[in-house]
């Protein structure tokens, strides 16, 4: 299937920019934030009912959060939110437009959370942290006008494998109990080695050398390769984690580990629905492109569903 027309225009338009790691993490940073103004265009903000900025406490000091809620009296089912940007880019203002979007959407408090980014601290600070934030929501539900009962995990990239080792320490730990995971191409093999790595190793936004440049930064040495809660493949089992929606994009790198690790979860037993959109590139979902909305409309549909079970 072809590339999708409107991710082909910024592809070609993107096609002279320099390499996002090339260079230091806070190079990259500040790519990533240009490139992302750039994408959005000067599109006006979705407004939601709420959205309030706070930091709560965490296992390395306080976690910045953002909390979107609908506008009339809740209680809301509760979605937290974990942003991509291979563990080392990203933050409240990179996914605010998604976030806005999913909450409206799927009419529920969103919390999109702030975790500590890589290298400065390394794994697996990124998923203490939102665990944490995942604990605190549960537990203070009714101070952000959520419903503990009703709450799901999403992420996107690095998000999404942060979303999926979530699930994984909640059922470990003894909780909080989740509806759902919604991971959106997540980023789930170390390895980088899967056929969707070569085939779509360049020219897609998203470069196989990024990949290899993110876990190098996001990891702490050899060890933590085998981690699962680093890598959820490596996990002894993956029964009794919440119900699954994983979706991939057909020019993406990540594509064949986000849907390894569908598979993984359906023979597990877990209940998982598994969404190629053949036509896009790794970092479509969301308010930029029509594809991105129509994957945005059929995630918030499934949440929905989740909520009222």
């Amino acid at each position: 299937m072809p590339l999708d027309p409107e991710i082909k225009a910024v592809l070609d338009m993107a096609a002279d920019l320099p390499p996002l790691t090339g260079g230091t993490p806070a190079q990259a940073r500040a790519q990533f934030e240009t490139l992302i103004t750039a994408m959005r265009g000067g599109t006006a903000v979705e407004p939601v009912g709420k959205v309030a900025d706070r930091a709560i406490p965490g296992p390395g000091g306080s976690i910045p959060i953002r909390v979107y809620a609908p506008a009339d009296a809740g209680p809301f089912p509760l979605l937290m939110f974990f942003h991509g940007g291979g563990w080392v880019l990203g933050d409240l203002e990179s996914h605010d437009a998604l976030c806005r979007m999913l909450t409206n959407q799927a009419r529920c408090v969103a919390v999109s959370v702030d975790y500590r980014l890589a290298p400065e601290a390394k794994f697996p600070a990124a998923a203490e942290d939102c665990y944490a934030a995942t604990k605190w929501a549960a537990a203070n539900a009714g101070a952000i006008d959520a419903d503990s009962s009703r709450l799901a995990i999403a992420g996107d990239s690095a998000g999404g494998n942060l979303a999926a080792v979530v699930a994984l320490m909640a059922r470990d730990r003894g909780g909080p109990r989740l509806v759902y995971q919604l991971l959106i191409y997540p980023a789930i093999d170390p390895a980088s080695d899967a056929p969707s790595q070569r085939e779509n190793a360049t020219g897609y936004l998203l470069t196989h050398a990024d990949m290899v440049w993110f876990w190098g930064h996001y990891l702490d040495g050899p060890r933590d390769v085998a981690n699962p809660y680093a890598n959820p493949l490596k996990a002894k089992s993956l029964s009794g984690l919440p119900p699954a929606m994983v979706i991939t994009a057909g020019f993406d790198p990540l594509r064949d580990e986000g849907e390894d690790y569908a598979a993984a979860l359906k023979e597990a037993g877990v209940p998982t629905t598994l969404k190629r959109y053949d036509g896009a590139t790794h970092g479509f979902f969301g308010p930029t492109y029509k594809i991105g909305k129509a994957a945005a409309a059929e995630a918030c549909t499934a949440l929905v569903e989740a909520y009222k079970k």
